[in-house]
């Protein structure tokens, strides 16, 4: 038993002695490294996210590394035997550079050692600070001599480079190319978590506490430390949970002490920065090691749940009035039809559960690519908003009776038509345009998207659809309900006809939607393409015999004196929008100022395709009474346009487990975490919480 013992302790001896010798075998190379430029393992660019950053403001550097096949590079803290990267910066007069801010690494054993790696394309990023007192048009080009470690399985090699990126005090703008990249490395950073963990070493071994609620993905997860002398990096790592906390135990190496920095990975990727502090960590719980694969069941059917409940809710939504109508329709022209209205009902529940599918696909395939997107993020791209006028312009004007419209595929016609296709297309138009307006427990239910896998996700977009379609699905096969409606006869006419007008508005508000996102030079141009097809659609009727040579001319005359004088009032608009006076524009910084008073902050995230939010801001926010209210307190108000997107947006939310609008936050003075308000809000509600002050 004691040779045993012996020989365990000597292995664990010669392990270290071993480790200790590649790792200053490691600093020797590095020292004795030429300083002349040399061909790198790992090739390193440095790169500006604003080549012309502006005086007083800041932006940010990226330090891209791309390892050759089979060679990796290190993390912060690089394990047994590596090191991170090291930077002697030469930064121009009034520029201060931050430290670096790493991705997620990988854990690699060899030789019984573990190393915190980069086997892949990786990038550093650092905040460039630039000082007010700096002149416009002053060069800022920043270089540095920087030193890394490259390796493969075999060799270690430290490298050495000169690196510099031009830039030139200026506005502060940034290209759309640089903001996409930038935005994918961003992506790949650990967010930061908003509780402070616990640490404490008990004999052999170190024990940490992290708070993390139930449901969050594990996916053979990671504790990676910044801090050095803590554990024993290859030895295993055990994680359990304890109600909201994720217990990890590790072999304790060295004799750290004080504060500690560590990352957490997750499932995909992710991770968390977690601090530490040293104090007592709860009991382990529940080993969660042998089911890191699997998910919080009950967080899923709680997320699905709430997301069929609030697609029914969508139906009582005014975005989504409009696609009802032309259901309405094609129902009552069924006549009670036993099979027919089964058949419509499952094509219509097919339309919205697959157009709900897409999206929440095309949502996941862009998170994982590194965009910072959210639900509802096709109607921020103004193609997209076009389109969709286009249809909503072309159906109403089918409702109203101008034209019947063509048949699409096989001779089946489009939504407004009966039949399996009209049914199935009535429920994709549906999904697509009500999807967007984020109504009770939809937003919650959609959050839990951003900790679930991507087979788990998806289930609760298709949930967003079934519960969008289940009015009309058991209208298709309950009789009881079926039989309640009206019987087809002639008030069909006028009723078609009186449906146009909410579609109609529809059309008009999908246009305003148009202007906000292009500016009034775009949207003049689309007034010219509008009043040309009109006139188009004018004289083709005069030809066929349908309107007299008088009235068309008067028609004519008509688009040309409305759409043609409304177009050359856009193009003389300046094209810069204003901004809202009640209301400060939302950052990071802007909310950390804020707070910085000790005011109470109140911070609404909001777009223009979002009806629900608009009518928050009519019927409670902008009320007279609540910015009385809010004017007494002192309350500082933070909006966040999510109109076009926005990756600082788009992180708020997801910080807050959303990933929709609305999104109303109050922070009152003293507390540190935000209290998320209800997404229907009420003058009453926003009285109080300013009165309460």
């Amino acid at each position: 038993m004691d040779r045993a013992k012996d020989g365990f302790v000597k292995d664990r001896s010669t392990s270290a002695a071993v480790r200790a010798l590649l790792a200053l075998f490691a600093v020797v190379l590095l020292a004795f490294a030429p300083a002349r430029a040399q061909t790198t393992h790992i090739a390193p660019r440095l790169v500006a996210e604003s080549v012309a950053p502006q005086p007083g403001g800041a932006t940010t550097v990226a330090l891209a590394m791309t390892p050759e096949k089979g060679w990796h590079g290190y993390w912060s803290n690089g394990g047994d035997a590596g090191f991170g990267m090291q930077v002697e910066w030469n930064a121009p007069p009034g520029v201060t550079v931050g430290a670096f801010r790493y991705p997620v690494p990988e854990a690699l054993t060899l030789f019984g050692l573990m190393n915190h790696v980069y086997e892949h394309p990786y990038a550093l990023l650092a905040d460039v600070r630039v000082d007010k007192s700096v002149a416009p048009g002053t060069d800022l080009t920043l270089t540095g001599i920087a030193n890394w470690l490259a390796c493969t399985d075999k060799i270690c090699v430290p490298e050495k480079a000169v690196i510099s990126v031009a830039m030139k005090a200026g506005s502060g703008a940034i290209a759309p190319g640089a903001q996409q990249q930038f935005d994918a490395w961003r992506a790949k950073l650990p967010q930061p978590l908003d509780r402070a963990g616990a640490w404490e070493r008990r004999g052999a071994m170190v024990r940490f506490g992290i708070p993390l609620p139930e449901g969050t993905t594990l996916d053979v997860p990671h504790l990676f430390l910044e801090t050095q002398g803590v554990i024993d990096y290859p030895a295993p790592q055990s994680f359990s949970r304890n109600g909201d906390w994720i217990i990890v135990e590790a072999r304790a190496k060295g004799d750290a002490a004080g504060p500690i920095q560590g990352l957490l990975k997750l499932s995909d990727g992710r991770g968390l920065s977690v601090h530490f502090e040293p104090e007592a960590v709860r009991l382990a719980g529940e080993p969660i090691a042998a089911a890191s694969r699997s998910i919080d069941m009950a967080l899923f059917w709680t997320a699905l749940g709430g997301a069929i409940i609030g697609g029914l809710i969508l139906n009582l939504m005014p975005c989504v009035f409009p696609i009802l109508s032309l259901k309405a329709l094609s129902l009552a022209r069924s006549g009670g039809d036993a099979r027919d209205a089964k058949i419509e009902a499952v094509a219509y529940t097919a339309g919205a559960v697959l157009t709900a599918l897409l999206l929440g696909g095309a949502l996941l395939a862009l998170r994982a690519a590194g965009e910072q997107v959210g639900w509802a993020f096709q109607l921020q791209h103004p193609v997209s908003v076009f389109v969709l006028m286009l249809l909503a312009v072309a159906i109403t004007l089918n409702l109203a009776g101008v034209y019947e419209l063509p048949s699409f595929g096989g001779g089946q016609t489009l939504a407004s038509q009966g039949g399996a296709a009209g049914g199935f297309w009535t429920g994709a138009l549906a999904a697509f345009v009500a999807t967007p307006c984020s109504g009770p427990l939809l937003g919650a239910a959609l959050g839990a998207t951003l900790v679930l896998p991507a087979w788990a996700a998806l289930p609760i977009f298709g949930g967003l659809g079934l519960g969008l379609a289940l009015p009309f699905l058991a209208v298709g096969f309950v009789p009881a309900l079926r039989n309640r409606l009206p019987r087809p006869g002639p008030w069909m006419a006028k009723f078609r006809k009186w449906m146009a007008w909410p579609m109609a508005l529809t059309a008009l508000g999908l246009g305003w939607l148009l202007w906000r996102q292009t500016g009034s030079v775009t949207h003049g141009w689309l007034l010219l393409f509008i009043m040309l097809l009109y006139i188009a659609e004018m004289l083709r009727r005069w030809r066929l015999g349908r309107i007299s040579r008088n009235a068309t001319l008067m028609l004519v005359v008509f688009a040309i004196a409305f759409f043609g004088f409304k177009a050359w009032d856009q193009f003389a608009m300046p094209v810069a929008p204003t901004a809202e006076a009640a209301a400060e524009t939302f950052s990071p910084d802007a909310l950390a100022k804020a707070r910085a008073t000790g005011k109470p902050v109140f911070v609404y995230f909001t777009a223009d395709w979002c009806l629900s939010c608009k009518a928050n801001e009519a019927g409670a926010i902008n009320r007279a009474a609540v910015q009385e209210a809010f004017d007494k307190a002192g309350v500082a108000t933070l909006v966040g346009d999510w109109t076009n997107g926005d990756p600082a947006i788009t992180r708020a939310l997801a910080e807050h487990g959303r990933n929709s609008v609305p999104l109303y936050l109050w922070y009152a003075p003293g507390k540190a975490e935000a209290e998320i308000l209800p997404q229907i809000l009420t003058p009453r509600l926003l009285t109080d919480k300013a009165g309460a002050i």
